[in-house]
C-alpha cells in the first residue's frame, strides 16, 4: 500500500486551512484519527494545519447549590431562544411565514438577516422578470426583423423596369447602378 493517507484528528472545521484542497493538492486521502488506531499508508510529508481559535462561551457559576431559580430561569431564556430559532428555520424552509420573534438576541439577529435575505431576493426577482419582459420584446423584433430580411425581394423586374423608363427617355445609367439610383433617375424624368 502506497503512503498517501493523511491521518488527521477531525473535525475539519476546525482547522483555519481548508484541508480537503490541500490534501487534493498533495494528492493524499484524509482519515480522521480520531476513529482508527491503524496508520497503515500514512504519508511522511503532510502539509501543515493549524487549529482554529474559538472564543469559549461564558459558564454559568451558581454560588449556592440550593438556589434553582436562577438555574431555570437560564434554562427557560435558552429554550425561548430555541424555540424561536426553530420558528425561523421553519419561515426559511418555507415551512411557515417569516415573523419576528419577539425576545432573544440570537433570534432577533437570524430574523433581521433573513429579512434582509428576503428583501433581497424579492428585488432580484423583479429585476429578473423585469428584464425577462425586455428580453421578450427583443426576442420579438428580431422575430420581426427576420421576417422582414427573409421576404423574397425582386429587384431584378423592377431594375429591368426602371432601365427601360430611363433608356425610352435617352437617359443614361451605369450598368451597375442600384435600385434607388435607378429610382431617383426615374422620378427626375421630365412629366410629358
Amino acid at each position: 500500500m502506497s503512503n498517501k493517507i493523511w491521518y488527521l484528528p477531525g473535525p475539519f472545521h476546525q482547522y483555519r486551512e481548508d484541508v480537503k484542497a490541500l490534501a487534493k493538492a498533495h494528492g493524499l486521502r484524509i482519515i480522521d484519527a480520531n476513529i482508527t488506531e491503524s496508520r497503515e499508508g500514512e504519508a511522511d510529508d503532510v502539509p501543515e494545519v493549524t487549529v482554529r481559535q474559538f472564543e469559549s462561551a461564558p459558564a454559568l457559576v451558581l454560588a449556592d447549590k440550593g438556589n434553582h431559580g436562577a438555574l431555570q430561569e437560564l434554562i427557560d431564556k435558552l429554550n425561548a431562544e430555541r424555540d424561536g430559532i426553530v420558528l425561523l428555520i421553519d419561515a426559511a424552509e418555507g415551512l411557515a411565514p417569516l415573523e419576528h420573534p419577539g425576545a432573544g438576541e440570537l433570534p432577533i439577529r437570524l430574523f433581521d438577516a433573513l429579512k434582509a435575505i428576503h428583501e433581497g431576493v424579492i428585488s432580484l426577482t423583479d429585476q429578473r422578470d423585469k428584464l425577462a419582459g425586455e428580453a421578450e420584446l427583443l426576442r420579438a423584433e428580431i422575430a420581426r426583423l427576420k421576417a422582414a430580411a427573409e421576404q423574397p425581394v425582386d429587384n431584378a423586374e423592377k431594375i429591368t423596369a426602371l432601365k427601360a423608363q430611363l433608356d425610352a427617355a435617352n437617359v443614361q445609367y451605369r450598368a451597375n447602378a442600384s435600385v434607388e439610383s435607378l429610382e431617383k433617375a426615374v422620378a427626375d424624368l421630365p412629366k410629358a
